[in-house]
């Protein structure tokens, strides 16, 4: 019973920490941000702004980030950000993010929640790629952090309360499902020592980065800053995501 509380304290916390990030958005550009759709009702699934074209740009909301060097990796650890996926009506976080990315293609265990099979453009190659059987998925998919946990860590959130770390880690804004290889290339690199080899979702990628990094107020290197500026520079319309 503890367990299930300290749990839906944090949901609630972690709520309450969107909410305040997105009043605090409308505050510092209130023309940006005019119809903006806020869930109440305890989803963890990703929110798009009913009307995106009042979103601001990835652009502006890159200037309103701080820019500094990383703080020291020493103490991280991803327990730092949370121990396990958490559930949600029965779903784990996991399941959710695979059964949101596979879309219509995604066919269901009897628990109508785990994903046996489907298909799913992966976005960090570029592949259409299909599974026949829950261990395809299990061996070929990994859920990715955006904004990896360990550059959050050097980069802010280290400094953060445990109930800001476990949003940061359990937002579905920064969670997408990968190709496993592409995800170890990755690491915890940022938008200055890796980006994904699919040029198309470039633009995308960094803006949920910025995104991210913005909600939680979390800073960026001057190389990190110099590389998303050079990839939105090939799509100056790119939206963040609210």
């Amino acid at each position: 019973m503890k367990e299930k509380n300290k749990y839906r304290n944090r949901k609630i916390i972690a709520g309450a920490v969107g909410v305040v990030a997105i009043l605090l958005a409308i505050f510092l550009n209130p023309e940006s941000y005019k119809t903006i759709y806020i869930d109440f009702g305890g989803s963890s699934e990703v929110k798009a702004s009913e009307n995106n074209s009042d979103a601001p740009l990835a652009s502006e909301i890159l200037e309103k980030l701080e820019v500094k060097g990383r703080a020291p990796k020493t103490g991280y650890a991803r327990t730092e950000f949370y121990d396990s996926w958490p559930s949600e009506n029965g779903c784990n976080l996991r399941q959710r993010i695979l059964k949101r990315d596979f879309g219509e293609t995604a066919v269901l265990a009897s628990d109508n929640c785990t994903v046996i099979s489907g298909s799913l453009y992966e976005p960090y190659t570029g592949q259409e790629m299909t599974f026949t059987e829950k261990t395809q998925i299990s061996k070929g998919l990994q859920i990715d952090h955006i904004v990896a946990l360990s550059d959050a860590w050097q980069k802010g959130a280290q400094y953060k309360t445990a109930e800001e770390r476990f949003a940061l880690a359990t937002d579905t804004l920064n969670l997408i499902a990968v190709d496993s290889s592409a995800n170890q290339q990755k690491s915890d690199g940022d938008a200055a020592t890796w980006l994904p080899k699919n040029k198309s979702f470039r633009c995308q990628y960094v803006a949920r980065q910025v995104s991210v990094k913005y909600k939680y107020g979390l800073w960026v290197t001057s190389a990190e800053k110099d590389a998303i500026s050079r990839v939105l520079s090939d799509c100056p319309n790119e939206k963040a995501t609210i």
